[in-house]
């Protein structure tokens, strides 16, 4: 009997490639495990490479298994996004743009962006995601998102980046601390203190940046606590377990015990980036670019 590669052995492979494990995967798939061990061997004998390593104890993907699995996610993101924006336009839509952010672009950058669009591109609809630079980069790269605001020095051949938005830096205080818009004339007045900064995941060109801020003035912060969300990073200033610096714009839109003092004399600013794929063929993203 002859046979031929099907979508089904794609999906088949894609669940034991995730799963590295025959029994889960035919779990997940509601087939057996005998009748999913078959499906692989058909498929691995029909393009003629070997997927996995098998053995008693483990199930490991090979190089080709690897890259294949790679391919295979790509591909069916790419036809399920395919499909949505088929109903969307079917529905009178102009297709969907899928962005990723870092939370301080919600502040002022998105809000104007949809803004603008919802005047002159009524018909696109937006799916908003917050998310680190690096898932932002490898989304965009897998076409999971077509669009993300990012702080990032450089981005992977076959991507696009420009300035979205520049910004100064301000120190965050518990509200009672001593130090007031007057009196705060150098970031050097809080060396002593702890800090509590923005993970270097979060964005290492960031916490460069806040760490030569110190240094400038003499001094290598203390650093008591990490974390990649502004919001934690305030309760914990607002918990008097350390002072933050940050973007000015983080300024708005949380209602806690701190304060921001705009950090004065100093050469950094904070960029936020957008970038996105240049092949992306989203037809949606084309109507969009000259608003970002």
């Amino acid at each position: 009997m002859s046979y031929q590669l099907e979508l089904r052995h794609f999906a088949y492979f894609l669940a034991v490639a995730e799963e590295l494990h025959f029994r889960k995967a035919s779990e997940k798939l509601f087939i057996s495990q005998p009748g999913l061990s078959r499906q692989i061997k058909q498929m691995e004998a029909l393009i003629q490479v070997s997927l996995f390593d098998r053995n008693k104890r483990n199930v490991s993907l090979t190089p080709a298994g690897l890259y294949l699995k790679k391919e295979v996610e790509y591909i069916f993101n790419h036809i399920d996004f395919t499909i949505k924006q088929t109903r969307l336009i079917d529905k009178g839509n102009n297709g969907e743009i899928r962005i990723g952010f870092l939370g301080s672009a919600m502040q002022t950058v998105i809000p104007e962006l949809l803004v603008k669009a919802n005047k002159d591109l009524p018909g696109i609809r937006f799916n908003l995601e917050e998310m680190s630079n690096h898932l932002q980069v490898e989304a965009i790269e897998k076409d999971q998102l077509d669009v993300g605001f990012v702080r990032l020095a450089r981005v992977p051949d076959g991507l696009k980046m420009k300035t979205a938005f520049k910004d100064t830096f301000s120190l965050v205080l518990p509200k009672n601390h001593q130090l007031t818009r007057k009196t705060f004339k150098s970031i050097a007045q809080v060396s002593d203190e702890n800090f509590v900064l923005f993970s270097s995941d979060y964005s290492s060109l960031y916490y460069d940046k806040i760490m030569s801020i110190c240094e400038d003035k003499g001094f290598t912060p203390k650093v008591s606590h990490k974390s990649v969300h502004a919001q934690t990073i305030f309760k914990l200033v607002e918990s008097r377990l350390g002072v933050a610096i940050v973007p000015t714009s983080l300024q708005y839109g949380f209602d806690l015990g701190v304060k921001f003092l705009e950090i004065p004399r100093i050469p950094q600013k904070t960029v936020l980036s957008v970038i996105w794929k240049k092949n992306n063929r989203n037809p949606a993203l084309e109507q969009i670019k000259s608003l970002l």
